[in-house]
């Protein structure tokens, strides 16, 4: 059977993407629908394509559950974090983020707090979603009192998590690609740094620029005191509650893995929801199935508070399978690497390899909407020509990472987008223009791989060589 396989021709290769695409366009743009049967229909034009080029069903089902096995540790952290924001609502933590967060952080300043924030925060926990799902909520609980749009402050939220998602040396997004070019951990940290700080720092500019607005009278101060009144009528605030955050935030520093941590982070809001809050078991256990739910009198505070819980994150968990199914397919039958190969024959030159791979990573985002793949697949597929080049594997961990990791937010089918869209409500396209990071890094780096800046090569002598 494996001689009766074809390669499969690029035209045929882009055929499934442009069908998903096309159809896309017309069930979220036309008619205000989801994505998951737009990517299910180019997922079976995928394996109609591959049948006809000599694949058989068994081959191809091969595939799917190998997709689909990539994502299921993804699917583990997204019903974890529904648990814990749900138990952390309902124990009064968000809540006390929020209320103190109203008293510490001035409108103007917001956007930048929060891109430092949860910069911070996921440089020392290494997860991108679990600071997203914690800090994310509360953020936007504060910036929507303050009368800021969801979309800019989700672009904060986003830009600062990723900054550290790419950044940490905890991050299973920087040890793969650092494993999958051959680098050192600390080489490719280092390495990164000349793209991502420049990017940072002009995040840091735009939302210092952006924040000015909503300075002064632009803000409605009684909306603000009707939210934290609301929020003390109802929950116990007490600083005590930030002990749970720093807790499980205590031990990933400690290199405590994710769910362990999460699950610590779960059941002390559990107990913190019964004993301090004040609820019974059966509605603490109710709100971790179906999500918090209260009446305040508030519609601002209702809004803030009533989410979470598994069954929110059903619609990712579905998504990032339904999104497995087509990526697997392409991966499988040889599809996606018909692409790459083309994209792969314009990389003539070592500083064009370089910003070749950042664009193959985003498209590969965007052909099969998994970061890990992005990472992978364009690691596999230019690691011998980096070799070649004598240039050093760093490089192209770090072009791995520009273009992956940090643009998956920005591909609203990806499970990254679709995470943020269930857990802060707002979707990849509103709030892709405030994500400022997640696209600066990539174009900073292709600039900079095209002017031969920070490109670094196996052995000294030759005139693009750089000094870190």
């Amino acid at each position: 059977m494996e001689n009766s396989k074809k390669k499969i021709p690029l035209i045929l290769a882009l055929i499934p993407f442009v069908v998903m695409i096309v159809a896309m366009t017309f069930v979220i743009i036309v008619y205000d629908g989801a994505p998951h049967i737009p990517i299910l229909l180019g997922a079976i034009v995928a394996a109609f394509i591959a049948w006809l080029c000599g694949y058989s069903w068994s081959d191809l089902e091969h595939y799917i559950y190998q997709g689909i096995t990539k994502v299921l540790p993804a699917v583990i952290i997204l019903i974890f974090v529904g648990l814990i924001i749900s138990a952390w609502v309902g124990g009064g933590i968000v809540t006390t983020m929020i209320y103190y967060g109203l008293e510490i952080i001035t409108p103007s300043f917001f956007l930048v707090a929060m891109l430092v924030i949860c910069a911070v925060v996921t440089l020392m926990i290494g997860s991108s979603w679990s600071t997203i799902g914690t800090i994310g909520v509360a953020g936007m609980g504060i910036g929507l009192s303050m009368g800021i749009p969801p979309a800019m402050i989700v672009g904060a939220i986003v830009s600062g998590a990723f900054f550290g998602d790419k950044m940490s040396p905890l991050s299973d997004t920087t040890v793969l690609a650092s494993g999958i070019a051959g680098t050192t951990l600390s080489e490719h940290i280092k390495h990164m740094l000349y793209t991502t700080v420049p990017a940072f720092i002009i995040a840091l500019i735009v939302y210092l620029v952006m924040g000015m607005k909503f300075a002064g009278n632009s803000i409605n101060a009684q909306n603000i005191d009707a939210v934290m009144e609301s929020l003390q009528a109802n929950f116990v605030i007490s600083p005590w509650l930030l002990l749970i955050p720093l807790a499980v935030i205590f031990l990933v520093f400690k290199k405590v893995p994710a769910l362990p941590a999460l699950t610590v982070g779960i059941i002390l809001g559990f107990l913190a929801e019964i004993l301090i809050q004040g609820g019974s078991i059966g509605d603490a256990v109710n709100a971790l199935q179906e999500g918090y739910h209260i009446e305040t009198g508030n519609d601002t505070v209702n809004d803030l508070l009533n989410q979470g819980g598994l069954e929110s994150m059903l619609y990712t968990v579905s998504l990032a399978v339904v999104a497995m199914i087509f990526g697997g397919l392409m991966e499988g039958t040889g599809m996606l690497m018909a692409i790459v190969e083309q994209i792969l024959k314009l990389a003539r030159t070592a500083r064009s390899l370089c910003a070749t791979t950042v664009v193959s990573s985003f498209l590969t985002n965007v052909f099969t909407a998994e970061q890990y793949i992005s990472i992978i697949i364009p690691g596999r597929m230019y690691a011998q020509s980096f070799k070649d080049k004598n240039l050093h594997p760093k490089n192209l961990s770090r072009a791995l990472e520009d273009g992956g990791t940090i643009t998956s937010a920005l591909v609203p089918w990806s499970t990254d987008a679709v995470f943020v869209a269930s857990t802060l409500g707002v979707g990849a396209v509103a709030y892709a223009p405030y994500a400022v990071l997640n696209y600066c890094v990539p174009v900073i780096s292709i600039i900079f791989s095209l002017v031969g800046f920070s490109i670094v090569y196996r052995k000294r002598g030759t005139s693009e060589e750089t000094n870190n």
